[in-house]
């Protein structure tokens, strides 16, 4: 064959099949999901300015203990909305299409480096600190156990324990593939160069 016809026949990496073009196509169906999430993230701001509200209202007459609750509600409202810009942002770049984020200012750090297991490993740490402000809570509420005014079992306390122990273990455990992977990947990657 000559260079002529050589440079007349396209490149494989573009596929102009109808199946293959419908099946990457279809990420895009991923789009409402990540719009129904930024509504409920409006759901939350609503939620946030409710609490604080609250808490202003109340602020002479709550006691400590009240109002380190009521700032652990708050707190917990902002950490379940970073988890919302995780996987709205992340999962978006991820699975459906680029944000073209590079150089401005205001792009997140760790952007410029997320995949799946980045975002895996995110997700269990903001879980993770989810759980523990919930279990914070719990036990600030739980030393009422003995007079009986608080909504708080000693068997739902030691659930709460052990359902965080278990969040715990599964974000090591998927740390530890992860770098057992990626590793693995690596030295895959110097044995093909030697």
């Amino acid at each position: 064959m000559s260079a002529t016809s050589d440079a007349s026949v396209p490149p494989k990496s573009i596929s102009l099949r109808p199946v293959p073009m419908l099946i990457f196509g279809s990420r895009w169906l991923q789009l409402p999901l990540y719009v129904g999430l930024i509504i409920a993230q409006g759901v939350y701001v609503v939620l946030f300015i409710k609490e604080l509200w609250h808490l202003f209202a109340h602020a002479f007459d709550f006691s400590e203990q009240q109002i380190m609750l009521a700032v652990l509600g708050l707190i917990d409202v902002v950490m379940i909305s970073n988890l919302l810009v995780m996987v709205i942002v992340g999962g978006y770049e991820t699975f459906v299409s680029r944000l073209n984020l590079r150089g401005h200012p205001d792009e997140p750090e760790w952007l410029s480096h997320v995949n799946a297991s980045v975002l895996k490993i995110k997700l269990a740490m903001a879980i993770i600190g989810i759980s523990s402000i919930h279990l914070l809570r719990t036990f600030i509420e739980a030393g009422a156990l003995a007079s009986g005014k608080t909504n708080y079992t000693e068997t739902g306390v030691m659930w709460q324990t052990i359902i965080h122990t278990v969040f715990i273990l599964s974000a090591i455990g998927i740390a530890v593939v992860d770098r057992l992977s990626n590793a693995s990947v690596e030295d895959a990657r110097q044995a093909a160069e030697h």
